[in-house]
Formats: structure tokens, sequence, C-alpha cells
């Protein structure tokens, strides 16, 4: 079914956003919207800047691969609170997270960024759909996201799909870091992700942690800044999923394969006494 774009001048303001997240309550239907929103968007070398500092990257002239993510979080969090989409933002879980970054990111835009959701279907806690994010240029498709989203009380008929495990590669300890307890709240002045379960225990409890847990793109993105030149600039995707919750402070360590001949790697986030938080791989195009 085509997709039913509406375009916006600019990406719309935050706090807006989050007071009608916080009043939404409630399923309000079965089935997924053909709306998308897309929009102009250009980099700010300050906010980029601070957006490295706080992820570990380096500064090579190209946006870092998890970047574009932060670029459409405004318009993600406007597509997941419009009237015509059925769940509630609050609850709603990050299972994986895929991106292929096609061409280099180089440059500060102007870019056009677009979201739209797809393909609902059964998870065994509930349903699951992909939130689609994609950067363009003048010439066409840059990057692409796809976010895998829990939505738990809807139940779709038909069997969950199978969970494929990913290949064993061998694996050895790359890099290791602290999470800081108030990474959350540093993070979320940054992305713009003020998820209370990110922010402080108190608030966190009001969800069922016991204390703030990190965000999950920052996971992946400090993992993907320590990875650094065994990825290539360009040509290849990288799929992570979220498993154990980083609760906040943790000491986090990356184990990787070796740099492959064959254009691929693996990847692994362990906390204390090896709690798994996050596997993913990666893979050229």
């Amino acid at each position: 079914m085509a997709t039913d774009w509406r375009e916006l001048p600019e990406p719309p303001p935050l706090p807006g956003l989050y007071a009608r997240a916080l009043l939404r309550r409630g399923i309000r239907g079965r089935c997924l919207p053909d709306l998308g929103l897309r929009c102009p968007v250009s980099v700010e070398p300050e906010h980029l800047a601070r957006y490295r500092d706080i992820c570990a990257f380096d500064d090579d002239a190209r946006l870092p691969p998890t970047y574009p993510h932060v670029l459409a979080f405004a318009l993600q969090l406007q597509l997941l609170g419009d009237p015509a989409f059925p769940f509630p933002l609050l609850g709603l879980v990050h299972l994986e997270n895929r991106i292929r970054v096609l061409r280099q990111l180089a440059g500060l835009g102007p870019f056009t960024i677009s979201v739209h959701t797809a393909d609902l279907r059964p998870h065994a806690k509930g349903a699951q759909f992909s939130l689609i994010t994609r950067l363009e240029d003048q010439l066409g498709l840059l990057w692409e996201g796809d976010s895998a989203i829990l939505c738990r009380g809807l139940t779709l008929a038909g069997p969950p799909p199978d969970h494929q495990a990913f290949p064993e590669l061998a694996l050895s300890e790359l890099a290791h870091w602290q999470a800081p307890a108030d990474i959350g709240r540093r993070y979320a002045r940054i992305a713009g992700d003020y998820n209370p379960i990110h922010l402080s225990a108190l608030s966190a409890r009001l969800f069922g942690f016991p204390r703030a847990i990190a965000h999950g793109l920052w996971n992946k993105a400090r993992c993907l800044a320590a990875l650094g030149q065994q990825l290539p600039p360009a040509g290849y995707a990288i799929e992570v999923r979220f498993q154990k919750p980083v609760l906040l402070p943790a000491e986090l360590r990356l184990l990787a394969s070796a740099p492959a001949a064959q254009g691929q790697g693996q990847l692994r986030l362990l906390g204390g006494d090896d709690l798994p938080h996050m596997v993913g791989r990666w893979k050229a195009l």
C-alpha cells in the first residue's frame, strides 16, 4: 500500500510532542496508518560535536552512522503521536535496530529525512512493527534505519516469526568503558529522547526499573565508535538486538570479531557478570 506523505517545512518542536505522548492512553486499532512524514534537515556543527563527544566518535569529517536517528527523532515522535497511529507511545519497546550506510555520510546538508511505519507482525509478547527512517540528499538515498518496536497488549493472529540466531564468530574484548549514572540525562539533552526510564532512578521505577537505564541507541553508537576502522566508510549494514537493559551506572565491555576479509563481523556488549546487553553483526552490502 502506498505511503501518504505529509511534507513539513522543518522538524516539529519537541515539547508539544511530549505533552501529546503523555496524554495518550490505550490501543486504538490493529492496523498501521499509511502516513509518512518528510522534511528538510541540516546539521548544526556544534550539536554534531556534542554528539560525537558523548558517544566517543572521532571527528573524521563524516557523520557518525547512528547520527541520522538523532536528526529524525522529532519527526519519529510526531508520527508515533499522530491521532492516526493506533498505539500509545509510552510503553513501546525498542527491540532491534538495523542501519544501512549506502554512501559516505559527508557534509552538513541540506538533507531530506523521512519516517513511516511498516510490517506489523506477531511477537511472543505482543505485536511488533518497523519504524523506517531514511536520509537522502540531492543524489538519492544515503542512509536507512529500521527500528523494530514492540507493542505489548496487542495480539495478532498467527505465530511469531522465527528469531534466527546470529552466526557464531570468535570474539575478543575490544574496549571497555563506564556508563555513568547521569548518561541518560546527558544523552537526552543531545538526542531529545526524554523517556522517563532514562532520566533518574525515581522516574524509571514508575515503569518497573530499579534504576535508570541507558538509551539503546547510545549503547549502539558507543559500540560503533569503538569499532572505528573495522567498519568501512560506506556500503555496509549493521544490525543489533537489544537484550538486558543497562542499569546505570554500569561498567561495559565490547567484544568483537577480528577484522574479516569477507566483509562481515560480529559484536557483543556485556555488563558485570557477563550480563548480555546487546548482540550485533555487520556485513558489506
